[in-house]
């Protein structure tokens, strides 16, 4: 390493060219880099869908996934299997281990589904797809108070013609219902003419017909064969012949049915800012640029209105890049003031020429950074331009230590090549290794399980990658540039003033706190129990109410979600109530913020609303938090007061966060009987409403309806009826019967034969319905089925296939883990037994944590060992290792403290603050116990050796500290609401180097004074002769590392 330090500082064109090779290769990696908002990533999770229209949840239940579950039964790598029983529809969700290869495990789920034989036979095809990350980037608003079939025509129109937009991939439709054509069949028209559903059905399939026949060969060419006489429209079905009369006459369809060629049956109402609209959503993908995809978007925008119909308007609702351009200005604003304050500091303690360069060290090591995202898949995003930020303390590191030895080597020796050698050649080993253990901390989080890692992955990469680049600039590009520093002669105003400061720290350093130092080190036990007290006084903080915890932080987002969902079978002029209570609501809010700001900004910029079955949603769109006085948490709780109470409601969430935060508490229930998991939901339910703490309590069960079902009286079965032909025919007319399926548009709209719709909503119309037989017998349905009322089921929920249910709540205090606590000491107990059977589960945010935790405790012990291990082998010493790492535990004492000053909570991010914060200290205590060592080999005494390096490598050990602490001071002080949720990683790491560099000052050097003592006790055990005293020791005796 001596001999490659050497010829690359005396190699100046070599080091300029490696630097300029680096800083063009990380600039042109950077322009080509994608651009995302967040990272986009695999969730490891597969989605089966199963369509069997007019099915009860549980016959869903029983014949479909019962099936599917146990198909997947001995599939190896699964997880967790969730499974949801809907009418008509069966999804289920496969977690997958995170290790596997994910498309050769879709390929074995859907092998094992097409293997079932037993599924019904009149099911949709079974669909396995994977389950992919897609959130909104760009919403547009197609709106206009015309023909519901012109505006979703256009909406269509504008879908296909944005996905053929440079940067786009991937385009949907929000708000639309399908198109259908109807053929509605009256029960009276059907025995006036002596007709069948049967028969209508299949005369329609029978002239309905688009088939290849095949081909003729002749010397001419291939002749194409085909059979085709497909009817389209309202015209054609009304040709088509059902029946030829006995006279020579014809029954057409239009003699006995109405044809209808409009949408499906759902109701359905949706508006933005007033006005009947459909939304066109631009989705993320992968290999997406948010830059390119927004400019095309906004290009189109500008020349498409004038193409659109009359009276229909485009609107450009929500652009996510926006909030990109927002962070990435919020981040590349902090990290340049950051940079500019520590090369304010650098330059008033050291040289202008070594302040120059060693901050030129952050440039090169970020381009470095910048050449091996793209292989790693790693895009710019907020995540990794955070990233950058965080080490710009961190990888300046190395280069201030190697800088300032140098610095200190020209001084004394009055400079040249062989004084940047030398000085850099002198703390290699400790920069080495230093950086080396600070790579190590970082590099548990790629190796989590759970999604987190698809986050922290990201900002350890960076950080692995940028330190490489510093280490190499420090050792080998650095010496170069400093190897014409000479000893300072001449002083201008400037070098008279910046000599002045570096003075005023050397006299600082060998006045006050070698008088402290020496101090702490002849009291050595006092000093090891004061910090060791506030150790223990910063873990009881921790554990009091004074500090709050949050793994997930809220991510503000600029727009405000209101989701109600009614009980299944509630008619919808209900939902149409709530619609406009919530409209009432938003408007409210928005006179209540025009009269507040009077013009001088403003609060909502557009505003839709939805109204679908039985759910009710109204989506926010908030102004830039620039031009409003309210953050999007305080106008979402303002939204819900003015909503007011929804009794009704079987769930009302309002979010106004990106990464929608789970209930604090959420609970897994699961019993086969769904009667007994109704009432252990319930009991379970009333006791956790005693909690004064928990509101807002649910759970996943729907509110059961009643249901109309049938059985066959004695005799049916004699005139040819079994319950299943009772109940296809009763199926045929009430739900329909698919016949056909029209292309249209690029899209297949169904069309279906069934009863009118105004008999479909009349229980009347069963006394009039008939069956009929294969003889064609008509008989009355209630003469061979009895009718009677139910409670019904809509759906079925099971995990790791047993039904369940869950329960989830709000909590207004930090109190999960007591509540938690005493529900398994007190009430689970009694409640199992009153329930046999029954099992439950923390779910949720409270499972994920646990998990989360376990995890990076193992994998960082793991890591703290590796470090161990690594200085204990570079230093030849057992003890040395755990000196030098005595500083890790005391940031934790520094961020409780800076979580305390900032009144913020503890989160999944801080622990990223006091990973970085565990790098500086170790590399500031390698620096430290390396000088003690080199000191002790020159013959100097312990006590001696301890004071003297404190002293000497005061400097460097300050300006670490003191350049990661005001390099990340622009971004605590930011105030933007996209930087909030990061600042619990910065103060983390700014209050954890803080306090550590104290314990470095300090603490090591009592600490390896004790250790010296403990040395010297069992030397006079073992000997049985007593001991010189701390600070006498002869060159030729041992020192506590050995």
């Amino acid at each position: 390493m001596n001999a490659l330090i050497a010829w690359w500082a005396r190699n100046t064109v070599a080091a300029n060219l490696l630097m300029m090779g680096i800083l063009i290769a990380g600039i042109m990696s950077f322009i080509s880099m994608e651009r995302e908002v967040w990272p986009t990533f695999r969730v490891n999770w597969v989605e089966i869908t199963v369509s069997w229209p007019g099915a009860a949840p549980q016959e869903v239940e029983e014949q479909i996934i019962l099936h599917i579950e146990e198909s997947l039964a001995d599939l190896d790598n699964v997880d967790r299997v969730r499974s949801t029983a809907y009418e008509g529809l069966a999804t289920l969700y496969i977690e997958a281990d995170r290790s596997i290869n994910m498309d050769r495990f879709i390929n074995d789920v859907k092998l094992r589904v097409d293997g079932i034989a037993s599924l019904p036979r009149d099911i949709e095809p079974p669909r396995v797809r994977e389950l992919l990350t897609r959130n909104e980037l760009i919403r547009i608003g197609v709106s206009g108070d015309v023909d519901e079939r012109i505006l979703t025509r256009t909406a269509e129109k504008v879908r296909d013609e944005v996905a053929l937009l440079p940067g786009v991939s991937i385009v949907t439709l929000f708000g639309q219902r399908s198109e259908e054509v109807s053929i509605e069949l009256s029960e009276n028209a059907l025995r006036r003419y002596g007709l069948s559903f049967d028969e209508v059905t299949s005369a329609i399939r029978a002239s309905s017909i688009n088939l290849s026949a095949g081909s003729v060969r002749t010397s001419t060419g291939d002749v194409q064969l085909r059979a085709r006489n497909l009817a389209d429209d309202q015209t054609d079905f009304n040709k088509i012949i059902i029946r030829q009369t006995p006279d020579g006459g014809t029954i057409r369809l239009g003699d006995v049915a109405r044809v209808i060629d409009g949408f499906e049956d759902v109701n359905l109402q949706a508006s933005l800012n007033g006005e009947r609209a459909i939304l066109v959503q631009v989705m993320t993908a992968e290999e997406m640029n948010v830059v390119v995809t927004s400019q095309s978007v906004r290009k189109y925008l500008e020349t498409a209105q004038e193409r659109m119909p009359e009276g229909v308007s485009l609107i450009l609702y929500a652009d996510e890049s926006k909030a990109y351009y927002d962070r990435m200005e919020t981040i590349s604003k902090s990290a340049f003031y950051g940079l500019l304050l520590v090369f304010a500091v650098l330059i008033l303690s050291l040289r202008p020429k070594v302040a120059l360069w060693v901050t030129m060290g952050i440039a090169t090591a970020y381009a470095g950074a910048f050449i091996f995202l793209p292989a790693n898949d790693v895009s710019l995003n907020f995540l990794s331009l955070f990233a950058f930020l965080l080490v710009i303390g961190v990888v300046v590191d190395d280069a201030i230590v190697v800088g300032e030895n140098i610095h200190e080597e020209t001084e004394r020796t009055g400079g040249g090549v062989d004084a940047a050698i030398l000085g850099t050649q002198l703390v290699a080993k400790p920069v080495i290794y230093a950086v080396a253990t600070t790579m190590i901390v970082f590099a548990p989080w790629l190796f989590l399980s759970g999604l987190e890692v698809e986050f922290t992955r990201h900002i350890s990469i960076i950080v692995i990658a940028a330190l490489s680049f510093s280490l190499i600039e420090a050792l080998f590009i650095l010496p170069a540039h400093l190897s014409h520093l000479k000893a300072q002669k001449t002083e201008g105003r400037f070098g008279r003033f910046q000599k002045k400061i570096a003075q005023s720290i050397t006299r600082f350093a060998q006045g006050t706190y070698r008088r402290w130092l020496f101090a702490a080190v002849r009291r050595r036990g006092v000093t090891a129990s004061i910090f060791l007290a506030l150790f223990i006084l910063a873990i009881g903080v921790s554990s009091t109410s004074w500090l709050k915890f949050s793994f997930n932080p809220d991510v503000e987002s600029e727009q405000i979600s209101v989701d109600v969902t009614l009980p299944e079978g509630t008619p919808f002029n209900r939902a149409l109530e709530i619609l406009g209570q919530l409209q009432k609501a938003e408007k409210a809010l928005e006179a209540e913020a025009n009269e507040r700001m009077d013009g001088a900004g403003k609060l909502i910029e557009n505003w839709y609303t939805r109204a679908r079955q039985n759910s009710v949603l109204a989506l926010v769109r908030l102004a830039p938090a620039e031009q409003r006085d309210l953050s999007a948490k305080e106008a979402a709780d303002r939204l819900r007061e003015l909503i007011g109470e929804i009794p009704d409601a079987e769930n009302l969430e309002i979010n106004y966060t990106l990464n929608q935060n789970q209930p604090e508490i959420e609970l897994a229930i699961n019993h086969p009987d769904m009667d007994v998991l109704r009432a252990a939901v319930a009991d379970l339910k009333a006791h956790l409403s005693t909690y004064d703490t928990v509101f807002n309590i649910r759970d996943s069960l729907q509110t059961a309806m009643e249901e109309l079902r049938f059985s066959l009286k004695p005799g049916a079965r004699e005139l040819g009826f079994s319950l299943a032909e009772v109940a296809r025919q009763v199926r045929q007319a009430y739900y329909g019967e698919e016949v056909q399926r029209l292309p249209r548009e690029g899209s297949d709209v169904r069309v279906f034969v069934r009863y009118p719709k105004d008999e479909r909503q009349s229980l009347e119309s069963l006394s009039d319905f008939r069956l009929r037989n294969a003889e064609g017998l008509e008989v009355p349905l209630l003469s061979v089925a009895d009718l009677h009322y139910q409670p019904g089921i809509k759906r079925i929920d099971r995990r790791e296939r047993q039904r369940s249910a869950v329960i989830s709540a709000e909590l207004s205090s930090d109190m999960r883990e007591q509540i938690y606590g005493e529900l398994r000491k007190d009430f689970y107990p009694a409640w199992e037994k009153r329930y046999p059977g029954v099992s439950r589960g923390e779910i949720g945010s409270a499972e994920g944590q646990a998990k989360f935790m376990a995890e990076i405790l193992s994998l960082e012990g793991i890591a703290l060992f590796a470090m161990y291990a690594l200085i204990a082998v570079a230093f030849r010493s057992y003890f040395l290792p755990l000196l030098v790492m005595t500083a890790i535990p005391f940031g934790f004492v520094g961020a409780v403290l800076g979580h305390l000053l900032f009144d913020m909570p503890i989160t999944l991010f801080s622990y990223f603050g006091l990973a970085a914060a565990a790098g500086v200290v170790v590399n500031d205590n390698l620096v430290l116990v390396d000088y003690i060592g080199r000191l002790r080999e020159k013959g100097m005494g312990a006590m001696d050796a301890l004071v003297e390096a404190g002293v000497a490598r005061f400097r460097p050990i300050l300006l670490t500290s003191i350049t990661t602490f005001v390099g990340l001071i622009p971004m605590m002080a930011e105030r933007s609401t996209q930087a909030q949720f990061l600042k619990p990683t910065v103060v983390a790491l700014s209050f954890g180097v803080l306090v550590a560099t104290f314990v470095t000052l300090f603490l090591v050097p009592a600490l390896y004074g004790l250790g010296e003592d403990m040395k010297r006790f069992m030397k006079g055990l073992w000997t049985g002769r007593k001991q010189a005293p701390l600070g006498s020791q002869s060159q030729s005796e041992p020192s506590a590392a050995e």
